[in-house]
This record gives C-alpha cells, sequence and structure tokens, in this order.
C-alpha cells in the first residue's frame, strides 16, 4: 500500500498558524514588559494653595516644647502629652478644629483667597517657604526663626517694675470714679469690702459731696496679686503699705500678667520676661509671646490646589 502524504495545502496552513502563534506570544511578551505611564506626584510649590494640619510649638525660650497653635483637636485637648503655653487660646468646640488653608507664597492678598469655601490665607514667610515640596499626606517639621516669623520684640512694648513698692492707706476717690472702681459697693461711711485690685479688706472711711476716702485694711504678710502677680504686705503703718514681689529669675518668661487698668501697645496681658532682684525690678513683655522666638511648625499636607 502506498504511504499517504501530507497534501502541500496542510503544510501550508500548519505554518501559517505557528507563525501566527508564535507571533501572538511574541506579543503578549511585548505588552507583558512595557513599562506602564505613571502621573507625575502632586507637590506643593510657590503659588500654590494648601490646606494642611500643623501643630506649632516654641523651639527657643523658656517656653520651648509648649504648644502655642494648633488646628488638631486632640492636640488641644491634651494638656499632658502637649503642654500648651502662657497666651494659648483653644478654638472652642471639636468642630472649630479644621485644616488652615495657606496661600503658598508672599502676594496673597491681606483676606487671602477664597476657592469654592476654602480661604487660603497668608502666612509667615518661614512657614509657607517650608511647605514647598511636600506631597499630600506628607508631614515636616519646619523651624522658623524671628526673622522668618513674627519678627523680634518690640522693646517700647516691654516695660520695667519695681520689686518692692508702696502704696497710701488712705485712697480718695471721686463719687463718679467711685462706682467704676468699686462697682456694687453703697457709698456709706463703715461699709467694708474686698478690693478689686490687692484682695485685702477695704473699708469707706469718709464721704462728702464730691469725694470719698477708701481706708486700706491688709494684715502684715497677707499674700495678693495685684496684675495677677505674687506679692506680699512686708510693712504696714499709719500711712503706708509696702509690697515685696515673689517672684524670682526662675520665673522669667513662665508667668502671665494683666493689668487691671489701662494697656501697653493695645494689649492688657504681658508676660513676665524677665526678673532682676539686683536691679530691684522685674519687666513687663506686651509684645505677643511669639515675637523674637525660633517656632517649630510640625505640618502634614491634606490638599495641594496647583496655583
Amino acid at each position: 500500500m502506498a504511504t499517504q502524504r501530507p497534501s502541500s495545502i496542510l503544510l501550508v496552513v500548519l505554518v501559517v498558524v505557528v507563525i501566527a502563534v508564535a507571533g501572538a506570544a511574541a506579543a503578549l511578551v511585548y505588552e507583558y514588559n512595557k513599562p506602564k505611564a505613571t502621573s507625575p506626584v502632586l507637590t506643593v510649590s510657590e503659588g500654590s494653595n494648601v490646606t494642611v494640619n500643623y501643630i506649632g510649638e516654641f523651639g527657643s525660650g523658656p517656653q520651648t516644647g509648649r504648644v502655642f497653635d494648633t488646628s488638631i483637636f486632640s492636640v488641644s485637648a491634651n494638656n499632658q502629652s502637649y503642654p500648651k503655653s502662657l497666651e494659648y487660646q483653644p478654638r472652642g468646640p471639636v468642630t472649630a478644629y479644621t485644616p488652615l488653608g495657606v496661600h503658598v507664597g508672599p502676594n496673597a492678598p491681606a483676606s487671602g483667597y477664597t476657592l469654592g469655601n476654602l480661604t487660603f490665607n497668608t502666612v509667615v514667610p518661614g512657614f509657607w517657604q517650608g511647605l514647598i515640596g511636600l506631597a499630600g499626606n506628607q508631614t515636616r517639621t519646619i523651624v522658623v526663626p524671628p526673622d522668618l516669623g513674627y519678627g523680634p520684640l518690640n522693646t517700647s512694648c516691654v516695660a520695667t517694675s519695681s520689686l518692692v513698692y508702696t502704696v497710701p492707706r488712705l485712697t480718695y476717690v471721686s463719687l463718679k470714679q467711685f462706682g467704676v472702681l468699686y462697682p456694687g459697693v453703697d457709698e456709706v461711711v463703715g461699709q467694708n469690702f474686698t478690693d478689686p485690685t490687692y484682695e485685702w479688706n477695704d473699708t469707706i472711711f469718709a464721704v462728702n459731696s464730691t469725694t470719698i476716702a477708701v481706708l486700706a485694711e491688709p494684715t502684715l504678710w497677707e499674700t495678693t496679686h495685684p496684675n495677677g502677680l505674687p506679692f506680699a504686705v512686708t510693712s504696714l503703718n499709719a500711712t503706708s503699705i509696702t509690697l515685696s514681689s515673689r517672684l524670682t529669675t526662675s520665673d522669667a518668661g513662665l508667668v502671665l500678667g494683666q493689668l487691671t487698668s489701662g494697656s501697653v501697645c493695645g494689649k492688657t496681658k504681658f508676660i513676665v520676661n524677665a526678673v532682676n532682684p539686683a536691679a530691684g525690678t522685674f519687666t513687663e513683655n506686651f509684645n505677643s509671646e511669639v515675637q523674637g522666638e525660633t517656632l517649630d511648625f510640625t505640618v502634614t499636607v491634606v490638599d495641594i490646589f496647583p496655583a
């Protein structure tokens, strides 16, 4: 019997199939190894508008490590892990704590930029400069020296006071002024009341048509807190009272006082930023507590809106 051979047509078909399969495999291999296109990572640049969460702490001075501001409620509420500065002001309920909108650059209008329901504010140069290059959800600690922060101390807002001073036992007050200084006190001879400045006992000594005489009646070594500072009555006679401060050099930068009347540089609160027993003086700093200090901001970028 003759051997059956494949027809030439069948051989051609087989060759075409083999070539097609090999070609498909090669194409699949090519597609598998082809690098995938990726979008560049969006980072903060000058001109961007960003939202950030932050913790602001002192990096210098007696309050080093204390938080003076934050956008994070859990940080504000935790005084053990995050001790607060003397002038720290909480924002309020948890809903008041939201990421800060920041314009990255020096030329934002005073009122900031508004995009939709977001406002992007101007911040100190060191803050926005430290954001450049960060990507979303990235965290960095920015160290801001005074010249890139809130500037040096304004010396005209620093006052010097005595550690020891005297006040008269008998004070004469006009009828009009009496109601302002001692609200709610009956203008009757012999009336006793607590002195609003010194906390000791006062008595109305005399009254006429224009003036009221007020007699101060402290006890020796009584503690008092004029302007919120610790003093003691160290001498007492018929005409005068001597008050001696209990401030020490270790209190410098860590004691907050407040004027009971008047203001300096538009402020009533001040920080005792120096105590000099040798000179018998202390200084009251009415500058903002962040002026003249290096500040550390731990920031996390939430969203980036390119320029």
